[in-house]
C-alpha cells in the first residue's frame, strides 16, 4: 500500500466497512481531539469504545472507558490511534495479538510507521496513517454523496 496517497474509494471503504471503533488514547478532556472524534463518530452512528488505561472505568460521552483492546466486550472494526508515533508500533502489535482482529487501523495526523503498517497489512488489516479521520470523512462523503458530512 502506498501510504503517501489514499484514494477516495479506499478511505470510503474503510469508513463504510467499519461500524465499531476503538479510540486508543481517548481523553476525558473535551479540549483534546480524541474527545471530539469520539463525539463525531457517535453522532454518525458508529459504536465507539474509548480505550485509555489512565481513565479505565470512567466514561466519555456516556461510553465506558476500557484499559486495553483486550478488555473490549466485542470485536471492533476499526482501531483509531491517538498516540505518539513512538507508540504506534506497540498498538499494532497489540492489535495483532488479538484473537478477533479489526478490519482496519487508522493513525491520526503526524503518525506514520511504514514497518508497523506493513505488519498489519500482511495480516489482512487495512491501514490509514497521518490522516485526520474527521477531515477525511467530510472530504470523502462530500465528494461521493454531493454534500458535506
Amino acid at each position: 500500500m502506498d501510504h503517501d496517497h489514499y484514494t477516495d474509494a479506499y478511505l470510503e471503504a474503510v469508513l463504510e466497512d467499519c461500524k465499531s471503533v476503538a479510540i486508543i488514547g481517548a481523553s476525558i478532556d473535551d479540549k483534546r481531539p480524541s474527545f471530539w472524534v469520539t463525539g463525531f463518530l457517535l453522532g454518525k452512528g458508529y459504536t465507539v469504545y474509548p480505550v485509555n488505561p489512565s481513565y479505565a472505568g470512567k466514561t466519555i460521552l456516556g461510553r465506558h472507558i476500557y484499559a486495553s483492546l483486550g478488555d473490549l466486550p466485542e470485536r471492533v472494526d476499526l482501531v483509531d490511534v491517538f498516540r505518539r508515533l513512538s507508540e504506534f508500533a506497540g498498538v499494532v502489535e497489540e492489535v495483532l495479538a488479538l484473537r478477533r482482529r479489526p478490519k482496519a487501523i487508522w493513525a491520526q495526523l503526524g503518525v506514520r510507521d511504514d514497518g508497523a503498517a506493513r505488519r498489519a497489512e500482511e495480516s489482512g488489516i487495512r491501514v490509514v496513517m497521518d490522516r485526520a479521520l474527521v477531515t477525511e470523512y467530510a472530504l470523502v462523503y462530500g465528494k461521493t454523496h454531493g454534500q458535506a458530512a
